[in-house]
Formats: C-alpha cells, structure tokens, sequence
C-alpha cells in the first residue's frame, strides 16, 4: 500500500498539473486550444505504454519473482517524476521542452503499467482463504491514497503561492517533494517478503520460459474481459483522477480555454475528500467481495457509478462545496468496482502467468478506460460549444463495456491460488511437473 500510494502520488500529479498549468509553460505556441488538448493527450500516452511495462514487468515477474518488479518499478516512476520537477519551459529550451516532458511521462507509463500487477499479487498471495479481497483492497487503497496527498499538496502551493510564483516555482515543488516518499517506499519494499506462491513455483519448478506466450495461447478471452471490467472505473474516474474536473473547475472564466473561475485551493480541498471516500469504498468494496463474490460487488458499483456519472458535471457547477458532493457520489461507485479487483484478477489466472495476465490485463483497460478520456471529454466540450452533457453518453458508454466484461468474466472467488493450470475450465494444482505440460 506504501509503495503504490508512492507510485500513483506521482502519477496524479502529473495529471494535475498538465490540466493547471503545462499548455501555457510546455505546448504555448500551438495556441489555447490545442494547447490544451496537447497538454491533455500526454496525460494518455502514458497509457499507450503501459501495456509494455506489463509485458517486461510480467515476463521477469512470472520468471524472476515478485518483489525485484516491485522495487524496480517504484525507483523507475520517482525517477521520471522528480526529472519532470527539474524540466525548464518551452520559454527557456524550446521544443525540446515538451520533448523531454513526454520523454518522463512515457516512463511513468511503463513503471504504472509493471508496478500495479506485483503490488497486488504480493497482498493476495499473502492472504488467508476467504479473505483475498479484504487483503487485495490494500495495495488498492494506495491509488485514492496518493490522489488525496497530490490533491493536498496542489492545495497548499496554490494557497501559499501567487499566480506568478505558482506558475515560475510553486507548480514544481509537488514533483520535487515526491524523492521523499520514493527514500520511504523503496525502504519499505525492500524489506517486504516474497510471495509464498511464487516461492512454492520455485521449489516445484513450475515456471515458464515464455508466459506471456503461453498467456495469450491459453487465457486470452479472460485477458480481454478483465480488460472491460476496468474500463468504465478508469475512464469515468480519470474525469476527477485525471484532473478533468479540476482543471474544468478552477480556469478563469474569461481563459482562452475557459472554466468555471472557482477557486483553485477549494477545488483541491473538495477532491481530497472525494479521495477520502474512495478510499473509504475501496476498502468496503474488497471486504464486501468476500462476502457476496466479486462479480456481484462489481455489478452493484457499477450500478451506483453509472447513477452517480449522470449529474457529475451540473453538481461541478455549483462550486467547490457540489464538486466535493460529485466526487463523494462518484467515489462510491469507483470504490465498489476497484477494492474487488486484486482478488478478482489474481483468481482468474494460474501462478505461472498470474503477473503477466493481472499486468497486461490492467493495462489494456486502462487504454480503454482512462488513457485519453479527459482529452475525448475536453473534444467533446470544444465540439457542442461547452456543453457538458454532450460528455456524459461517452461515460455511460463505457460503464456498459465495463458491465458487458463483469458479466462475462467467471467468479472464481477462493480458487486456490497455488501452482495450476486450467483443465477443463478448472484450475487444478500441479505437484511436480511444470505448467506447460
């Protein structure tokens, strides 16, 4: 939970940023508009690499253990966050400027795309029979974590900062202040024990030579359903964790891009609290799981989110006070279809290429879902001249692939996760002879 509160502080600040403040310092001179849809579509290339850090992750996650991904992936994603920090402005180095900027955001796609899928193997293959999802939900916890902490330090520099220092020194500060969480992260991971399936897959020798091969030969259709079930949760809550909202929120009115003039700490407050009660829903959803199964716990918060999606943006225009009460309704949703999903995803595939099919899986959804949605949502705005329903089909649109993914998927709820393969539409434990055969 540390560690991936570590890693997701570091993306969302990223997204915060690129909405506040990244078209006027790194992509000026394509104008206001494009500008900004530039500044918004860096956000989702990191997406477009995720699938590769899964396939790297998993690959050496499946062969060489879970917890050097871990380390290796958390190091990776301050690395690029903190460089970010330290950048000079298209003012100063001119194109190279947002080069370099998309060079680092790139880097973090590749550590979010491996560091996901061994942060919650190492809670769910720790945990006691019937309570996966109470266990999984941690490593969960730690993305509405590192929302809350980016939302709160953004609010701070607003606030201690004027317009002009905010956009010379304040905006950089968040970056910077991120070496500190990387020093507690990694101490803490490197300390952390490996997980006792993938010990077990090293006594018995059950590993693959290529498990992403055997992946996709063997598990493809769950690849794809697990992919679905992601992509309303990531899509429609990229609209606040991406910072559509925010940035929506807190432009002036009269901006050559315009928003909504509230003020910018507020509006940070508001969704601090709305990552409070994601996480607050994130937990119950995994403790839920256990009780009633995944799929259903999945079917009831997408249910909640695509009743709570419908008036998201008329709330927003209320001011910050409606903005926390959006984001609190859409938090619920989002924690009831996140908390459930380590246990879920680990039971639907064998040890042998459970890092590569939870990664890659995690990351397919996350290009579906989250990767370009606050740029498809500003497009649409830009086309129906500010109109944000125009926005809201394109949300329910994706809670309906998410759904169709949900009810496809099987419910293995307390499989054993121990070496197996899948015979016959069951997983069944391998004693002493490798998966493959």
């Amino acid at each position: 939970m540390v560690g991936t509160t570590v890693e997701w502080y570091d993306f969302f600040i990223y997204a915060f940023a690129a909405n506040l403040v990244f078209q006027q310092l790194f992509f000026a001179p394509a104008g206001p508009e494009v500008g900004q849809l530039a500044a918004l579509a860096s956000i989702g290339l990191s997406f477009l690499f995720r699938p590769l850090g899964a396939f790297l992750a998993g690959h050496f996650g499946d062969r060489l253990g879970r917890r050097p991904m871990l380390v290796i992936t958390l190091l990776l994603m301050g690395t690029a966050t903190v460089a970010v920090g330290l950048l000079p402005t298209f003012e100063t180095i001119g194109i190279a400027a947002p080069v370099l900027l998309i060079l680092c955001r790139i880097l973090q796609g590749i550590s979010a795309g491996g560091e996901w899928g061994g942060a919650i193997l190492m809670a769910v293959e720790h945990a006691p029979e019937g309570r996966r999802g109470l266990f999984g939900q941690f490593p969960q916890l730690g993305v509405p974590f590192g929302m809350l902490i980016a939302s709160g330090v953004l609010a701070i520099m607003q606030a201690v900062t004027t317009d002009e220092q905010w956009l010379s020194w304040g905006w950089r500060v968040p970056f910077l202040g991120s070496i500190v969480l990387i020093l507690v992260g990694f101490w803490v991971r490197r300390t952390v024990e490996e997980s006792p399936v993938f010990e077990e897959m090293q006594s018995l020798k059950v590993r693959e030579s290529a498990p992403i091969a055997v992946l996709f030969k063997t598990a493809l259709p769950i690849v794809i359903f697990a992919a679905l079930i992601f992509a309303g949760n990531n899509g429609v809550g990229y609209m606040i964790t991406g910072g559509f909202v925010q940035g929506y929120a807190s432009r002036p009115t009269d901006a050559p891009v315009p928003g909504l003039g509230f003020d910018g700490p507020a509006v940070q407050i508001a969704v601090l609290c709305a990552a409070a009660m994601w996480a607050i829903f994130t937990a119950v959803g995994g403790w839920l799981s256990d009780i009633i199964g995944r799929k259903n716990t999945y079917l009831i918060g997408y249910g909640v989110l695509a009743a709570a999606t419908i008036p998201l943006f008329e709330l927003v225009k209320q001011g910050p006070l409606m903005i926390g009460v959006a984001g609190c309704l859409l938090a619920i949703g989002l924690g009831l279809t996140y908390g459930p999903q380590a246990a879920w995803y680990a039971e639907a595939f064998p040890a042998s290429v459970r890092f590569s099919g939870v990664s890659i899986s995690y990351a397919i959804g996350a290009v579906i879902g989250g990767a370009f949605s606050p740029l498809i949502a500003q497009w649409i705005m830009n086309t129906f001249d500010g109109n944000t329903w125009a926005v809201i089909p394109y949300l329910l649109l994706l809670i309906v692939v998410a759904v169709f993914g949900t009810l496809m998927m099987k419910d293995r709820k307390d499989i054993p996760l121990t070496s197996q393969i899948e015979i016959d539409g069951t997983w069944q434990k391998i004693m002493d002879e490798p998966a493959k055969k």
